[in-house]
């Protein structure tokens, strides 16, 4: 992991610089694959250090401290560094990223046993669901198990979609919570 904080591969295309966030041990038994860092995780250097990783404790049933034993849990994005704004919101992660690193890490990660994909690049990337709607891929969440657990991202922007899909909070929700339970304690 230490290689992948040093990367420094499209540095040209970052506004703010390189700064990778990952997280993880060989231990880990529950790895997150989000899209990128936003402003403030690029700050911190924290991943999930702000209202979408608030939401996604919430969503785990977890608190911080547990949610950042990195002997339970790895964090990896599909882009590790900011990579900008655009029109309505931050642009995607860089395309580098993942086919450069996912593949050495994914061997240090030998304990994990599920892993959630957060948002669309991630479900693309994993699942080949590329046109497919997030929605799709989401409600139909338990054929992709045990080794994956699509999720929408829990991005304060994703309100409506939350409102328009109540049954995301009532079936997933708790599946997920059990699911997580039962891996880490």
């Amino acid at each position: 992991m230490d290689e992948v904080r040093q990367c420094r591969l499209c540095e040209e295309h970052l506004p703010l610089g390189p700064r990778p966030v990952i997280r993880g041990s060989i231990n880990a038994k529950l790895l997150i694959i989000g899209q990128a860092p936003g402003t403030k995780v690029h700050a911190t250097g924290i991943p999930w250090n702000d209202p979408s990783g608030d939401r996604l404790r919430l969503w785990l049933n977890m608190e911080r401290d547990a949610f950042y034993d990195e002997d339970k849990i790895a964090i990896m994005p599909m882009g590790f560094c900011y990579p900008g704004k655009g029109k309505s919101g931050d642009l995607p992660p860089r395309k580098e990223c993942a086919p450069q690193w996912h593949p050495q890490l994914f061997p240090l990660l030998e304990n994990v046993e599920l892993t959630l994909l957060i948002g669309q690049y991630a479900q693309h990337y994993y699942l080949q669901t590329k046109g497919q709607t997030l929605t799709n891929t989401v409600k139909n969440w338990q054929q992709y198990l045990p080794q994956y657990l699509p999720l929408p991202h829990p991005s304060p922007r994703n309100r409506l979609w939350l409102r328009n899909n109540p049954w995301f909070e009532l079936e997933v929700i708790p599946e997920l919570q059990k699911k997580v339970t039962a891996l880490l304690y």
